[in-house]
């Protein structure tokens, strides 16, 4: 198997911004939290075992620094379960897949595909995970656990997860260049699933897949930014998906197929999901914080030609392993008014799990907040992304004002075994 990097970055907005220290001292008056340090202090990472081992939030700065993470500070102070999903926020949770379809794992037998019946399996849900390691700039967490899918099948499975702090040798070779003058934190997450029933998981049965999502703060100037693979859907099919939860409107969705990159506003007001297959993605996805001067990339494995990846529509579907590669998620009010959030997520995944008794499969995702001159951050957002910051800040502009206000506006997954 093949590793490539995919990276995101994020347009954020003029809003007020937490700092690490006040973050992560709310979490550790309600658990235990690792913070994961680098020999100066200013790159840390905050990880909580009792929730997975997810990584919360993490600075490029010490404790007076930006708290890149969104965290749901109500959820972790009720420290109550709640139904379909608890909802404590992170910037790198695993779950797996399928979501929706007749293999999901967050739908019942039978049940229809309805939020009311919509419930997030347990292991990754809720409930501490066994930390095996423990030092300065590392945490490893592992769990045994069942699941049912909507199949009936029961998948057994072990799965590993270890949270490492990236070095300047690691960052330097991610960003393309030294990281002097900038402020940097980078994590990944090395994250493996072990097939330890009796039975192989197969297209009849099922397979599920790893699945990272890195919940970030929402603004009304957050851009997700992902380019493509530009060519004729004759051959690589549709460019992407956007109806998740209901067609994206035009003023939240921009696709440029002549530059090959799409723009996805990620506001925390509107509902809604893209996907990119396979055949289209790149090892590259993001946006900018304009008012921070941050960017944000995730790198992950994305294998050389893969293609059965799960599909989680939330629907009975034709091709269950016909899904995509990487995601982004926009949070908004559900029909009954309520809002999980408001956040936004950058996902990725991993293919298929098609393994054996005993086989493993192994998915990366690797997490970098950069902060600094712009002049610096949109070489390196042109170098990944294909696109300016101010291409990035002014996509959408145009699609939500009259012709002509444009202008004015503008001016201003391995396998062993």
């Amino acid at each position: 198997m093949q590793k490539q990097i995919l990276i995101a970055v994020v347009l954020g907005a003029s809003v007020a911004r937490a700092d690490f220290g006040s973050d992560t001292a709310l979490l550790k008056k309600h658990t235990d939290v690792i913070v994961l340090s680098d020999k100066t202090g200013r790159a840390q990472v905050a990880v909580v075992p009792q929730y997975q081992g997810r990584v919360m939030t993490s600075t490029a700065n010490g404790a007076k620094g930006t708290s890149f993470g969104w965290i749901n500070k109500k959820a972790i102070a009720d420290g109550k379960r709640q139904p379909h999903i608890n909802v404590f926020g992170g910037e790198d949770r695993i779950w797996f897949g399928p979501e929706g379809g007749q293999y999901s794992l967050f739908f019942p037998k039978g049940k229809p595909f309805d939020f009311k019946y919509w419930q997030t399996p347990a292991p990754i849900d809720w409930g501490g995970w066994k930390m095996t390691t423990h030092t300065r700039d590392r945490a490893a967490f592992s769990q045994n656990m069942s699941l049912t899918n909507y199949a009936g099948t029961k998948l057994n499975l072990r799965a590993n997860r270890e949270v490492r702090l990236l070095n300047q040798a690691q960052l330097a070779s991610s960003l393309g260049g030294s990281t002097r003058g900038l402020r940097v934190v980078g994590f990944e997450t090395d994250n493996r699933i072990t097939n330890t029933g009796r039975a192989a998981w197969t297209k009849k049965t099922g397979m599920p897949s790893i699945w990272i999502l890195g919940m970030m703060n929402p603004s009304p100037d957050t851009t997700v930014v992902v380019p493509f693979v530009p060519g004729p859907e004759s051959k690589l099919g549709r460019i992407v998906n956007d109806a998740y939860f209901g067609k994206v409107p035009a003023t939240n969705l921009k696709v440029d197929e002549r530059k090959g990159v799409l723009f996805f506003k990620a506001d925390g007001k509107k509902r809604s999901k893209i996907g990119i297959p396979p055949r289209r993605a790149k090892n590259v996805l993001g946006s900018y914080d304009s008012a921070g001067k941050t960017l944000t990339l995730v790198e992950l494995t994305l294998p050389r030609g893969a293609r059965d990846y799960v599909n989680s529509m939330w629907e009975t579907q034709k091709n269950p392993f016909a899904g995509d590669a990487v995601n982004s998620y926009n949070d908004g009010p559900l029909a009954d008014g309520t809002q999980l959030g408001p956040f936004y997520e950058i996902e990725s995944s991993s293919p298929a799990a098609a393994l054996k008794p005993g086989q493993t499969m192994r998915h990366l995702h690797r997490t970098i907040h950069i902060q600094g001159p712009e002049a610096v951050l949109d070489k390196i957002a042109r170098r990944k992304l294909g696109a300016s910051l101010s291409e990035i800040k002014t996509a959408l502009i145009g699609m939500a004002l009259p012709a002509g206000a444009l202008k004015a506006e503008a001016g201003t997954a391995e396998i062993k075994g």
